[in-house]
C-alpha cells in the first residue's frame, strides 16, 4: 500500500467513543474489504487509521468517520472512533456493527480446534495469524450495490475506475476533516440524473448502468433492508431474495453486497469467475465449479464466508488459465 502522510492535528469530533471489545479486532483488515482499491474516494487507510465517508441510511446525513486501530491486531485493545458532520452520533453508535464486534467466530474456532477433515493446515494457520479479522456490517445497502454492480463481469481495474469516476464526478464533499480527495458516494437522485452518454465516459457498460438506475429508483426500499435480518437462504422474504428481485441484480451481486452490509458469515458468492477455482485448489488441490465449491464448504455451514476469507489470507498461489482480459478503452471514441 502506498505510504500516505498522516492528517493532523484534527479538530474536536462531533461525536466519539472508545470501543473495548474484549477480543482482538484488526481494524485495517476488517474494514479493508470495504475499500475498492487504494484510490477509493470513500474509504482510505492512512497512518492515523481508517477513514470512511458516507451518508447515514434513512436520514442521508453525511459523516466523516475515523477508526483508529488498537495497539495490536492480535490482542484485545481499545479502538477509538471519531466522527464529524450531521451523521456523527449515528455513525459512532453503529461503529460496533461496522467493526463486526458481534461477528462470532467461536463456532468456527471450535471446528478448527477439532481438526475438521479436509481443511488444510494453511487455512488453520491463517486464523491463528489473524485473530482480529471480523466481517463488517455497514447497513448501507444502496452504496454497496452501486459498488458491486460496477464489478459485474468486468476486470478489477475497470470496476475501480468506474467507481472512482462515479464518486468524483457525482459525489459530494464530506464533512471536514476528511483527507483531501475523499468524496461521498452519489445520492440516488444524483445517479438518476447521470446522462446516458456519461456512463460511456465512465467506462460503465450499458447493462451496469441500467442496473444502477434500477437500484437508484428503489433506493429508499433497498436501504431499509440494511436494518432487516438476513433470513434463511430459501426464504422468499430474505434480504438476498429481495435484492435478487430487482432486475439486473443476481445471486453474485446480492452475496457480495450482504457480505458487507450484514456481515453475512455464511453467504458465498456463487457465479464468481475465480472463487470456485480458488476454493477447490485450496481444499483439494484441484479446480472446481460452483456446485463443487458448495459441496466442499458444506462441512462449515454457518461459517462458509469466514472460511473463504481465511482461504484468501492463507497465502496460496492459485493457478491461472485462459487469456488475460484487457478490455479496450472506447471512452474517447
Amino acid at each position: 500500500m502506498p505510504s500516505l502522510p498522516p492528517i493532523g492535528p484534527l479538530p474536536a469530533p462531533d461525536a466519539a467513543a472508545v470501543l473495548e471489545p474484549g477480543a482482538p479486532v484488526d481494524v485495517r483488515l476488517t474494514l479493508g474489504v470495504l475499500q475498492r482499491g487504494h484510490a477509493d474516494p470513500t474509504v482510505q487507510s492512512r497512518p492515523e487509521g481508517v477513514w470512511l465517508v458516507f451518508r447515514q441510511p434513512g436520514t442521508g446525513d453525511p459523516v466523516t468517520l475515523l477508526v483508529r486501530p488498537a495497539a495490536s491486531p492480535h490482542e484485545p485493545g481499545r479502538v477509538p472512533v471519531l466522527a464529524w458532520g450531521p451523521g456523527a452520533r449515528a455513525a459512532v453508535a453503529a461503529a460496533p456493527a461496522l467493526l463486526g464486534l458481534d461477528d462470532d467466530w467461536s463456532g468456527l474456532d471450535a471446528l478448527l480446534a477439532a481438526g475438521v477433515p479436509g481443511l488444510p493446515a494453511a487455512v488453520v494457520r491463517a486464523r491463528r495469524a489473524h485473530p482480529g479479522l471480523r466481517l463488517p456490517a455497514t447497513g448501507r445497502v444502496v452504496d454497496q450495490l452501486l459498488m458491486v454492480v460496477l464489478e459485474q463481469k468486468v476486470t478489477h481495474d475497470q470496476a475501480r475506475s468506474g467507481w472512482r469516476w462515479l464518486v468524483r464526478r457525482y459525489g459530494d464533499l464530506p464533512p471536514a476533516p476528511a483527507p483531501e480527495g475523499m468524496r461521498l458516494a452519489p445520492t440516488a437522485e444524483a445517479v438518476r440524473r447521470v446522462p446516458s452518454w456519461e456512463w460511456h465516459a465512465g467506462w460503465v457498460q450499458p447493462a451496469q448502468s441500467r442496473a444502477m438506475l434500477r437500484v437508484a429508483e428503489r433506493a429508499r426500499a433497498l436501504d431499509r433492508l440494511g436494518a432487516q435480518p438476513l433470513g434463511a437462504e430459501d426464504d422468499p422474504g430474505s434480504v438476498v431474495a429481495r435484492l435478487c428481485s430487482v432486475p439486473g441484480l443476481g445471486p453474485w451481486t446480492a452475496a457480495e453486497t450482504v457480505q458487507r452490509t450484514h456481515g453475512a458469515p455464511d453467504t458465498v458468492a456463487v457465479g464468481d469467475f475465480h472463487l470456485a477455482h480458488h476454493v477447490g485448489e485450496a481444499l483439494t488441490g484441484r479446480r472446481t465449479d460452483d456446485a463443487g465449491m458448495l459441496r466442499l464448504l458444506a462441512p462449515y455451514a454457518g461459517h462458509r464466508q469466514r472460511v473463504v476469507r481465511l482461504i484468501g489470507l492463507a497465502g496460496y498461489r492459485f493457478s491461472r488459465f485462459g487469456p488475460r482480459l484487457a478490455p479496450a478503452d472506447h471512452r474517447g471514441r
